[in-house]
């Protein structure tokens, strides 16, 4: 787990500096250029919020939050930028997987939780009633990261996806591979499956991806937790993933872009629902986010989406809180900081291998701030 954030942050205290400098200055032209090819989306947090994020909304004191691996950089860069500009409160946040996030919010042990999926149905007793809020904060690749010395280019269809990860295709040289990647010399090794092996949203929009994209191959659902075959090999968070497989010559694995590209994993191309093969990348992602439906309640999700570059395994991931907080200073120090990651926060996201909310989506999660009260 905490791979990722070690070795990541390392490279990004320009990048915060940068954010702030943008955020200290307000509105700029500058910030609102959409990223290449995004399909028209624009990077949200362009407006005009205060450092403090939503407006008139202080508070003092401290947040603690847990919860989604994939947000964890994310986290750790916009807390050190948002606590420089707002001294008075102090956040902490534990990236121990969705399920375990959930958890601790239920449990009241934590003021905020971050998830890469709703809240399952099975879980929705642990909140005895209340009401949680869902505050997309942003998307990404889900990357199938993968260990083959000398093959630097693999393509892969879901089905093929579908066959490996229930252990029906076993070696790389199967013919079934080999007939999808022409001209590539795949050796004979044995493949070994690297899965998550705690609650994890990673797992949720992985199999999510599979059960849409691949109905007639897949066997094994979709949820946060998968009996996976006695063959995978499985280890805790996207950077506990990304360690098995660069670890393990012939391992392939789900895992989040921007935990591959920090350890150095090849990545394959994933044929989408348009029939191309697309390798993992933020644009990819932001082009599968243009043309999703959001539910009332801002949950929605971006696997298998439409479009010519969009990547097929996209996921999206909320910061949950609830809607009645137990003090007003509590209400007021989340929506600092839930208007800070939807604001200036935003303008991180590209540099940090994310890839930004499309502005309709952060529009509306900016307008059911004022939801929270104390």
């Amino acid at each position: 787990m905490q791979f990722r954030g070690k070795k990541r942050l390392a490279t990004i205290g320009g990048a915060v500096a940068a954010a702030l400098a943008l955020a200290a200055c307000g509105s700029s032209p500058a910030a609102t250029t959409p990223p290449a090819g995004g399909g028209g989306t624009t990077p949200a947090g362009t407006g005009t919020e205060a450092a403090t994020g939503a407006a008139g909304a202080t508070g003092s004191g401290t947040l603690n939050g847990s919860g989604s691996t994939f947000q964890l950089t994310f986290q750790q860069a916009a807390i050190s930028s948002f606590q420089s500009a707002t001294p008075g409160i102090r956040v902490n946040y534990s990236g121990v997987g969705s399920g375990t996030g959930r958890s601790n919010l239920a449990a009241n042990t934590v003021q905020f939780a971050g998830s890469d999926s709703p809240i399952p149905s099975s879980e929705e007793a642990n909140f005895h009633g209340k009401t949680v809020l869902y505050f997309p904060v942003l998307m990404g690749p889900i990357a199938m990261a993968y260990n083959l010395p000398n093959v630097s280019t693999l393509k892969l269809t879901p089905k093929l996806i579908a066959e490996i990860f229930q252990g029906k295709i076993k070696n790389w040289d199967d013919p079934a591979i080999k007939a999808e990647n022409s001209g590539v010399t795949l050796p004979s090794t044995a493949i070994t499956t690297a899965v998550r092996s705690d609650s994890s949203g990673t797992t949720q929009n992985f199999s999510l991806f599979l059960t849409e994209a691949a109905a007639s191959d897949w066997t094994l659902g979709t949820n946060s937790t998968i009996n996976w075959p006695s063959t995978a090999r499985a280890a805790s968070g996207n950077g506990g993933v990304a360690s098995v497989i660069k670890s393990t010559p012939g391992a392939i694995g789900y895992v989040d872009f921007g935990d591959a590209k920090a350890t150095g994993l090849d990545m394959a191309e994933v044929q989408n629902k348009d029939g191309h093969f697309v390798e993992p990348t933020t644009n990819g992602a932001s082009v599968a986010g243009d043309g999703v439906t959001v539910m009332p309640n801002l949950t929605f999700h971006a696997v298998w989406a439409t479009g010519a570059d969009a990547y097929p395994i996209t996921y999206q991931s909320w910061v949950l809180v609830y809607e009645k907080q137990g003090s007003a200073n509590n209400a007021n120090m989340l929506k600092s900081y839930l208007g800070y990651l939807l604001g200036p926060g935003q303008q991180l996201l590209p540099q940090l291998n994310y890839a930004p909310l499309p502005a309709s989506i952060d529009g509306k999660a900016k307008a059911q701030l004022d939801k929270i009260t104390g």
